[in-house]
């Protein structure tokens, strides 16, 4: 059977180390050949062989570590029970949360007072002491319960997490204050409020941290809220409305103005404008008449319209876009390699520190409680999950800004090296030009009689029989203007020259200026104006009555209207640009005059594309390829990054790494500002991660004790102000990521 990919969503986590751990796991099975935990996200990514391994023995093997992974029953629509699953959780930790808050808050009111001497010396009764400790067990042991399980699962499966910092800490503190508590001989001072405290600060952390995380995965609910719940489907004449997992292939669908349409298809009845922005990030309608695609998600404006259902369920464009964001967000860029080295060795490490800092102190001083304290404010304040978000939610941040522009990364290996591209190679046909011949010039002789839509119009004529591409886009171009064709009689195909036909009392040839060059009718004016037209790249044909020639037909395969702007954004970017094409170098060169490429390689045949890419990739040069053709496929998978045309094939979609959903070459220059910006964002966020640890757990340690120039709270930084400072590196990591969505891109 054929390996299968599994994008599912994963409860329990609290730290990076919770998505390594699930990660080994999963890659140990035999049949997994690639696993991958975001804990951004919160999904696993794994590729499996269905024929070795089941999805039933993945799922048991998670819940054995303690963890759980989110899978719909038959019948069931993944998303709502991912969503139900989220909301329960979430009311589980707010409810965990405010617990906290009602019994820590008096806690800590009572015993700053006392400590302060704020209340009166009924607070230093035997009682008080009884009574902090009431008030801290259902917040050590309700409220913090999941750290506690947490570090228990991490350490039987002989791993270290957060959850292992955090119940240490506060374990330290509340049994230290139990102990001084209840054994005979021992006094003190107690620290139930600390622990209390450290509990419900890094819950309230958590709770804002998920928050923030689901806002940078905010480009995957939007495009999860573009599907309709329902559809109405006509069944024997009769509308129906049906639940959108219902809907059949071939079923005709009714979409009524305003609403989305359902799913993919092919209209049958009507006409109207669709909004198509969720595709293409273009906000101008498109017209739709009978027999054009319509995509689900897309807007209905002002018409009625009737469809046939042509790609439903997870086959529809709009899932298969949800799809690759997803995967995209879910897979693991190369720059998150040394975060994810630095968090294995991380607590481990920190709970070291948090030992030698106890020895050292106690050592010096002789005092246990003050070097207990610092203990505990190492223990607190060293947190993973700010290094453990600071690619997955930057990543997650950029791909849903490029979801909102038409540009979708396969994997974030793409998102991470479209920054660092230096060459930017185009397929000509298809992806700078339109990729098919149209009607640009029609001009009659000086010596006809002819307008320009006579000459039009009798061109067309000679050619509606044809089944040549030039004649073709003749005939349909006169169709588009409104002209009345005539049908020719004893028309004739004159290989390699033209065709002739009869129209009314006359003969006409219409074919290449070589037939009619020898020929005495043909004026100077049309023979220079042919050269002039032949130089820019076009192809000429020329109308003859009997020996008289009457006028020009000019045909090229024109520029897409955005190349020009695309290629001027991407020198701008200061990337360089070259033209890769099969066609002759007279054209190519026409061409790349109009867009104004860096290089030109003409008359390369598809087998040759690749190799030329690969000329381009000597020295370490990163290089991207831009194509939309079957012929395109070898070259985009040769080079670093492959752009494929979204409106392309579906080999060179396949193939490539960047899909331009939109269709338009400007999608290029944003691909790579995108990825610029969010690199740039990783960076930062790498730098908050670092930084934060690097000094705060000195600071925490007691490093700036013997410097009286320094605020007291620094000097002895307190757990619960340690606890604080924990949660905020975290969240100013995701709330960095979150400026991507603002990004400016144009």
């Amino acid at each position: 059977m054929n390996e299968q990919t599994l994008n599912l969503p994963i409860t329990g986590m609290s730290c990076t180390n919770c998505a390594a751990n699930i990660t080994r796991t999963v890659s140990k099975l035999d049949g997994v050949t690639n696993a991958n935990v975001n804990f951004a996200s919160e999904r696993l990514l794994v590729d499996y062989m269905p024929s070795i391994v089941s999805l039933d023995t993945i799922v048991s093997e998670i819940r054995k570590i303690g963890f759980d992974l989110i899978v719909a029953d038959e019948g069931q629509d993944e998303k709502d029970v991912e969503e139900i699953a989220r909301h329960a959780e979430i009311r589980d930790q707010m409810q965990k949360f405010i617990v906290g808050v009602v019994f820590a808050l008096p806690l800590f009111i009572i015993s700053m007072s006392r400590d302060f001497g704020l209340i009166g010396s009924w607070s230093h009764a035997p009682w008080v002491n009884w009574f902090f400790l009431f008030l801290a067990t259902p917040v050590q042991f309700y409220t913090g319960m999941d750290y506690y399980i947490g570090a228990y699962k991490n350490l039987r499966n002989k791993s270290t997490n957060m959850d292992v910092l955090i119940a240490l800490g506060s374990s330290v503190a509340y049994f230290y204050s139990l102990a001084i508590l209840v054994l005979p001989g021992l006094d003190g001072h107690v620290y139930f409020e600390t622990s209390a405290v450290i509990i419900t600060l890094i819950k309230f952390g958590k709770l804002l941290e998920a928050r923030t995380k689901g806002k940078t995965g905010g480009a995957i609910k939007k495009l999860i809220g573009l599907q309709p719940k329902t559809a109405v489907v006509m069944e024997n004449g009769v509308e129906r409305e049906i639940p959108i997992s219902m809907v059949k292939l071939d079923d005709i669908v009714v979409i009524r103005p305003g609403e989305r349409f359902p799913v993919d298809g092919v209209i049958i009845q009507g006409r109207s404008a669709v909004d198509e922005s969720m595709l293409s990030g273009e906000p101008i309608p498109v017209d739709k008449v009978k027999d054009d695609m319509v995509t689900g998600g897309t807007v209905n404006g002002e018409g009625l319209l009737k469809f046939k259902a042509t790609r439903v369920g997870k086959d529809t464009a709009l899932s298969q876009i949800i799809r690759l964001v997803q995967e995209a967000q879910g897979s693991k860029a190369p720059i998150q390699a040394l975060a994810d080295r630095v968090a294995t060795v991380f607590v481990p490490a920190v709970i070291g520190i948090a030992v030698i800092t106890f020895g050292i102190w106690w050592g010096i001083t002789g005092e246990f409680v003050p070097s207990m304290i610092r203990m505990v404010a190492v223990l607190v304040i060293a947190c993973p999950c700010a290094l453990g978000l600071a690619t997955p939610t930057a990543i997650m941040a950029g791909t849903g800004k490029g979801a909102e522009n038409g540009i979708l990364f396969k994997r974030s290996e793409a998102l991470e090296n479209a920054a660092k591209l230096e060459i930017i190679v185009m397929d000509k046909t298809g992806t700078i030009t339109m990729g098919k011949p149209t009607v640009v010039d029609w001009i009659p002789a000086e010596t006809s009689r002819l307008s320009s839509n006579e000459l039009l119009t009798l061109a067309a004529s000679i050619e509606k029989g044809s089944e040549h591409p030039i004649g073709k886009a003749i005939v349909t171009f006169a169709q588009e203007k409104g002209l009345v064709l005539n049908d020719p009689i004893n028309f004739k195909a004159h290989s390699g020259f033209g065709v002739a036909a009869q129209l009314g009392d006359s003969v006409f040839r219409f074919g290449k200026p070589r037939w009619f060059e020898q020929e005495s009718g043909m004026p100077d004016a049309i023979r220079e104006l042919i050269h002039k037209l032949q130089d820019k790249g076009r192809t000429v044909m020329v109308l003859a009555k009997d020996k008289d020639v009457q006028g020009i037909i000019s045909v090229s395969d024109v520029l897409k209207p955005e190349s020009k702007q695309a290629i001027k954004e991407l020198h701008t970017e200061g990337l360089k640009v070259v033209m890769l094409t099969g066609d002759n170098l007279q054209t190519a060169k026409a061409i790349a005059g109009e867009v104004d490429v860096d290089d030109v390689e003409a008359e390369v045949r598809p087998e040759e594309k690749s190799g030329k890419v690969k000329a381009f990739q000597q020295n370490n040069v990163l290089v991207g390829m831009v194509g939309d053709g079957i012929n395109d496929a070898p070259a985009l998978a040769q080079a670093d990054i492959g752009f494929a045309i979204g409106t392309g094939t579906d080999v060179a979609i396949e193939t490539g790494d960047v899909i331009l959903s939109s269709g338009k070459l400007t999608g290029i220059p944003k691909a790579i500002k995108i990825s610029r910006k969010t690199i740039a964002t990783i960076k930062q966020n790498l730098f908050l991660a670092f930084v934060y640890n690097i000094i705060l757990i000195p600071v925490a340690a007691g490093i700036l004790a013997p410097f009286d120039m320094f605020p007291e709270f620094l000097r002895q930084l307190h757990p619960i102000l340690a606890a604080l400072a924990m949660a905020v590196s975290s969240i100013s990591v995701v709330t960095n990521s979150l400026w991507l969505y603002n990004a400016d891109i144009r």
